[in-house]
């Protein structure tokens, strides 16, 4: 077995104040977790322990993800742990499939709804900016150009990035035929700077060669 993984859950190593070391299960559920979701938060449900483990074994964690090929951060102000690859490294994982030119869209426009809601400081002491699905279709209309998808497929693509943290779904209000979407911190993380970059290199080319944008745009996991 992987010595520090052991050093962990046999106690030799001091475990979170207050609560007890890990077993090996709840260990390896906690790295499963995040190499999955890639943003967890203090509050992401059904994660037991997996938050409170990487923030407390931090170095442990951090090694782990490094022979991977991924940077683990830990945000003490947002209460998130977060896994990225650094600017064109090669991903061989399970969430490496690049993304469909809606799906990019919808990750554009969250990004900006972040950074339109820091700027007019809407932003939460969670750091949390909340909109809602009208303003995501009004921004890929406007901001992108671009149709926006269906209310069906526009909900299906957010919980897509909900399942890796970028965001956060309130209830459908029926009435108004719109659904509350909370911009979490982790939105920095699954649309990068670096992630941004290439997004803008690959329009440019596609404009510059007259390609068509129905392309898939980038896998949105940096």
């Amino acid at each position: 077995m992987f010595e520090p993984f052991r050093a962990i859950i046999d106690g030799d190593e001091p475990p979170p104040p207050g609560s007890r070391a890990p077993d090996a299960e709840e260990l390896s559920r906690a790295l499963q977790v995040l190499l999955k979701a890639q943003v967890i938060y203090s509050s992401t449900p059904g994660i037991g322990r997996s938050y409170e483990l990487a923030r407390h074994y931090q170095p442990f964690f951090t090694d782990y993800f490094a022979c991977l090929g991924y940077q683990m951060a830990v945000s003490h102000r947002d209460q998130m742990v977060s896994l990225t690859l650094p600017i064109d490294a090669a991903r061989h994982d399970i969430v490496s499939e690049r993304l469909r030119k809606d799906e990019t869209l919808v990750l554009l426009a969250l990004r900006l709804a972040y950074e339109e809601g820091v700027r007019d400081h809407r932003i939460s002491t969670d750091g949390i900016v909340e909109i809602t699905t009208d303003d995501l279709v009004e921004s890929i209309r406007t901001a992108a150009r671009s149709e926006p998808p269906d209310e069906a497929r526009l909900i299906e693509t957010l919980r897509l990035f909900a399942r890796r943290g970028g965001v956060r779904l309130g209830e459908r209000d029926r009435s108004e035929r719109v659904t509350p979407v909370m911009v979490l911190p982790g939105i920095l993380v699954l649309a990068s700077d670096g992630w941004l970059e290439r997004i803008e290199a690959w329009a440019g080319a596609a404009d510059g060669a007259g390609e068509s944008t129905g392309e898939s745009a980038g896998d949105g996991g940096e």
